[in-house]
């Protein structure tokens, strides 16, 4: 199944893992090393924000000079695009590839949703570089907003070209608002991502997916409400972090 275009042509990190990465012993030294690197900076920028990144404190948690670590990363906001870009291919791997085994229209859009509300799920101990990125950066100009910008604008991409099929295969009505739906969804997820992860709030997971049947109920027809009862395929085990 054609992958959605949107997606196409993101700026990435090398691939690091995953089925799509060459094999480890394959790899040089040095990219094995910039790899643990980036691990150690994504798991850390993950807990503290791509603010709280430290070249110091990084370079003691994996046994490294900071020299070392600059002659990888040859700066601290070159790390920090790097943490952007590989944030995002993870995301993009567990959220938005799983979902092109789903039909076109409002089963790959549904799907789409139910994996960025698991994906929240799964980063309630450690937070989503996207959101936090965002408070960081939202007011400050430079490289390392411009990636955030990019990533997060690509998403959005990928999200409105759902919405879209989602009309062309007549599961929502042709006339349906594109802009307004996905400002909705990604409303909910900001504001899962506040109740369940600041709040603690129980249950915010199944108000955030009762929240996307509530977005479209307006623009749904007989043939998306017969789309959303149809057999699905079955999900992928989330990654472990």
């Amino acid at each position: 199944m054609a992958r959605l275009p949107a997606l196409d042509s993101l700026p990435s990190a090398p691939r690091l893992a995953g089925s799509r990465a060459p094999a480890k012993t394959a790899l040089q030294k040095g990219q094995l090393t910039r790899a643990t690197i980036l691990e150690a900076a994504l798991a850390q920028a993950s807990h503290m924000g791509l603010e709280g990144l430290s070249i110091g404190a990084l370079a003691d948690q994996i046994g490294m000079s900071k020299s070392g670590v600059f002659a990888h990363f040859g700066s601290r906001e070159e790390l920090q695009i790097a943490v952007v870009a590989e944030y995002h291919r993870r995301f993009e791997e567990e959220v938005f590839f799983s979902a092109l085994r789903e039909p076109r229209g409002l089963p790959r859009l549904r799907t789409l949703f139910d994996n960025w509300v698991r994906q929240v799920a799964i980063e309630l101990e450690n937070g989503c570089i996207y959101i936090s990125g965002a408070v960081e950066f939202d007011d400050r100009p430079g490289p390392v907003r411009e990636a955030l910008v990019t990533m997060v604008k690509a998403w959005h991409a990928a999200l409105h070209k759902a919405i879209g099929l989602a009309c062309a295969e007549g599961h929502l009505r042709q006339d349906a608002a594109v802009d307004q739906i996905l400002f909705e969804l990604h409303g909910l997820i900001l504001s899962l991502h506040h109740d369940a992860r600041f709040l603690r709030s129980h249950g915010a997971l199944d108000r955030a997916r009762r929240g996307f049947d509530r977005v479209i109920a307006p623009d749904l027809t007989d043939a998306g409400r017969a789309a959303s009862v149809a057999p699905r395929s079955p999900r992928r085990p989330a990654k472990a972090r």
